[in-house]
C-alpha cells in the first residue's frame, strides 16, 4: 500500500537548514489501522504533508500502491491527492456557507462525478455517518462532532486508498471525540486504511499499531495488544 525509504526533508540551506526528517522508513499496508505520535518538532506533521502528498522529500523515496511519488509532477501529485487520499483535519476545513451535503460533493467536482451522482454519493456518506438528518444544515448550524463528521464523509465520498487524520479530535469535547474514534473503528472494520496523527496517547492507543516520532526519526513501531 505505502513504502518510504530512506526518507529525509530538509528546510532552508546551509548553517540555517533544518532536518525535520532524518532518514524514515517504515511500510503501511491495505486495512491498517495505524497512529502517528510525537511531541513538536519531532518530524510527525512534516512526515504527514509528505504522505498526503502536499509537500516532497528532500531525499529517499515514497510509494504508493507501486506508484514512486518523488517523480509525479504537481499536476499528477493533485490527481493522487484528489483520488487516493481523503484528508480529515482538526479543523475540519468546511466552507461556511455551504450546506453539508454541498461541503461533502466539493471534491467530486474536482474529480469530474456528475451533478446527480455527486448529490447521490453525498447523500450516502452522510448517512453512513449519521448526518442523514444534518445534510441540508450549514456548519454553523452543527456541533463540532458533527462538522468532523462532515469533514469524514467528504473524505470518503471518492472512495479513496488512505483516510490521513491529522489530530482529528483536536477540537473536539471527550464525547465527541469518541464517537469520531468509533466511527473511525468502524471503518477501519471495513477495510479502510486509516493514519492518525496525534501527540495523544490516549489517541494513538485506539489504532493498531503506533509509530513513534523523536527528532526527525522513527524511535519505535509497535503494535497495539487489544
Amino acid at each position: 500500500m505505502l513504502t518510504v525509504k530512506n526518507l529525509k526533508k530538509v528546510y532552508g540551506s546551509g548553517e540555517i537548514s533544518v532536518q525535520a526528517l532524518k532518514g524514515i522508513n517504515f511500510t503501511i499496508t491495505e486495512g491498517e489501522y495505524v497512529s502517528i505520535i510525537g511531541p513538536s518538532g519531532s518530524g510527525k506533521s512534516t512526515l504527514m504533508n509528505i504522505l498526503g502528498c502536499l509537500d516532497k522529500a528532500s531525499e529517499g523515496e515514497y510509494i504508493l500502491e507501486n506508484h514512486p511519488i518523488q517523480t509525479l509532477s504537481a499536476k499528477e501529485l493533485a490527481v493522487v491527492r484528489n483520488k487516493k487520499i481523503g484528508f480529515v483535519f482538526q479543523s475540519y476545513n468546511l466552507l461556511p456557507k455551504m450546506t453539508a451535503i454541498r461541503n461533502v460533493e466539493l471534491s467530486m467536482i474536482y474529480a469530474g462525478v456528475s451533478r446527480e451522482e455527486r448529490k447521490k454519493r453525498a447523500m450516502d456518506v452522510l448517512k453512513k455517518v449519521g448526518l442523514e438528518d444534518r445534510m441540508n444544515h450549514k456548519p454553523t448550524e452543527l456541533s463540532g462532532g458533527q462538522k468532523q463528521r462532515v469533514a469524514i464523509a467528504r473524505a470518503l465520498v471518492n472512495n479513496p486508498s488512505i483516510i490521513l487524520a491529522d489530530e482529528p479530535t483536536g477540537n473536539l469535547d471527550s464525547e465527541s471525540a469518541q464517537g469520531i474514534l468509533k466511527l473511525f473503528n468502524e471503518l477501519n472494520a471495513e477495510g479502510k486504511t486509516i493514519i492518525i496523527v496525534t501527540h495523544e496517547n490516549e489517541i494513538a492507543r485506539v489504532t493498531k499499531r503506533i509509530l513513534n516520532f523523536r527528532d526527525g526519526l522513527l524511535v519505535s513501531d509497535q503494535e497495539v495488544a487489544k
